[in-house]
């Protein structure tokens, strides 16, 4: 029988439109808007000006602390100015935009695709390589690797585990990356492994994937210690605390770091970046995301470039259907409606995704009638109807009390909730309130 979490869970319909889709070059953006706020933590500072040149690679922004990640330019040009712009959240944020002339990389990046399987670095020089190239966590949460790999003492690593889930309905990335860069994947997890001081890795894939299974099931075979493990198909599987219940059959405790339960989780576009970053000395300047949507005439699985705006992937697609209601930025489940095209995609936008009219209409919301359907299906056994009860009265006391801090945003409560309540908005209002009232206490 296939490994699965034990709370929880839902079975959306996968609509998997894009799988099987090579992965394609997008061309370069004739003007790049570079976010410095691409990761959970303090916002990187800006280290360029105004009519500065810069390449491929050159760092623009310094990381604002240690938890906060380097920023490199993903483009060749000129900086034309420090400014503003919208992010996914739909707020503004500092930014550097700079007008792209050509493609000139930085002269110590190894841009051949040759595979470079020896790994001549020592573990603190690992994590030092991949803090200056300014890689994060390629899932969807942007935390900085380099802070994951820094072990808290009093704490030890037993296994490492690679997020090679990707539970997200439509999202097809992390599979056409394995398929494409199995190997490099592979020796990225040797270089983790290294850095960790583990000797044991665990891949989890769905059981969705059998090619993605069958392909790195097979490389696996030449790394010691690298196991493929096929699990049963269950959202939100990607979720750190559920993979770390599917594959060690660990709960991790309130509040605690997947750490406390001895492993680290990684997600395996992630460990391809690390790959690059270690071995080829490339910083994170583009990624892999899924373009998708039912009327979209193209689906695809595109390499591109950071600060590329949004408009210029879907036009790359097909262009945008006439009855488009929401474009979101990654997934149906966990990702937010853009507000505008013109958003740059950054380290985090796993996927674009274009819903139709019909699609994204909300029905009339009805009263609760207590069927505890939302409790049943919340992968963090919370009570999530309580939940938006205690944040639509505002009595965060009894919101921190109920663990609304533990949520983990998943939508499985709004997704199966039948009087259609706008449950994950409200958890997800209370919760930053909640952050917000803990973090000024400890204070």
């Amino acid at each position: 029988m296939l490994n699965t979490f034990r709370i929880g869970g839902i079975h959306p319909p996968e609509n998997k439109i894009s799988a099987g889709k090579p992965i394609v070059d997008l061309p370069l953006p004739k003007v790049a808007t570079i976010p410095l706020g691409q990761h959970i933590g303090a916002p990187a500072a800006a280290c360029v000006a105004k009519g500065d040149k810069v390449k491929v690679g050159t760092l623009i922004a310094k990381a604002g602390g240690f938890v906060s990640a380097n920023i490199h330019s993903s483009v060749s040009g000129t900086v034309v100015k420090i400014d503003t712009t919208y992010d996914a959240s739909g707020y503004k944020k500092p930014c550097i935009v700079i007008n792209v002339e050509g493609d000139e990389w930085e002269e110590n990046i190894d841009r051949s695709t040759d595979l470079v399987k020896e790994i001549t670095m020592e573990s603190k020089d690992i994590i030092g390589r991949i803090s200056e190239c300014g890689v994060v966590g390629l899932g969807g949460a942007t935390f900085p690797t380099h802070v994951k790999l820094s072990v808290p003492p009093g704490n030890k690593a037993e296994l490492l585990i690679i997020n090679a889930v990707e539970c997200e309905p439509y999202l097809t990335a992390d599979e056409m990356l394995m398929m494409a860069k199995g190997e490099e994947i592979l020796v990225g997890v040797r270089i983790l492994m290294k850095a960790l001081g583990v000797d044991k890795t665990v891949i989890g894939i769905e059981n969705n994937k059998p090619e993605a299974i069958r392909h790195m099931t097979s490389l696996a075979a030449n790394y010691p210690g690298v196991e493929i493990m096929p699990l049963k198909v269950k959202y939100p599987q990607g979720g750190e605390k559920q993979l770390i219940d599917a594959v060690m059959k660990r709960q991790v405790k309130s509040g605690a770091l997947p750490i406390s339960a001895g492993a680290v989780v990684q997600n395996v576009g992630t460990v391809f970046a690390v790959y690059e970053a270690v071995q080829k000395n490339k910083p994170l300047v583009e990624r892999i995301c899924t373009v998708t949507g039912k009327k979209l005439s193209n689906p695809t699985n595109f390499r591109i470039r950071m600060g590329t705006p949004i408009a210029q992937i879907i036009e790359a697609a097909g262009g945008m259907p006439e009855d488009t209601g929401k474009v979101i930025g990654g997934g149906p489940m966990m990702g937010k409606a853009l507000v505008s095209t013109d958003i740059p995609l950054t380290k985090g936008s796993s996927g674009v995704l274009l819903l139709s009219r019909e699609e994204s209409e909300r029905k009339p919301m009805q009263n609760c009638i207590r069927c505890a359907k939302c409790v049943n299906v919340c992968p963090m056994g919370l009570n999530p109807a309580f939940l938006m009860r205690d944040v639509q009265y505002k009595d965060w006391e009894t919101c921190e009390k109920n663990y609304v801090v533990d949520c983990i945003e998943c939508g499985s409560c709004s997704f199966t909730c039948p009087a259609n309540r706008p449950l994950l908005d409200h958890i997800r209002m209370g919760k930053q309130t909640v952050m917000g009232i803990i973090r000024s206490r400890k204070k």
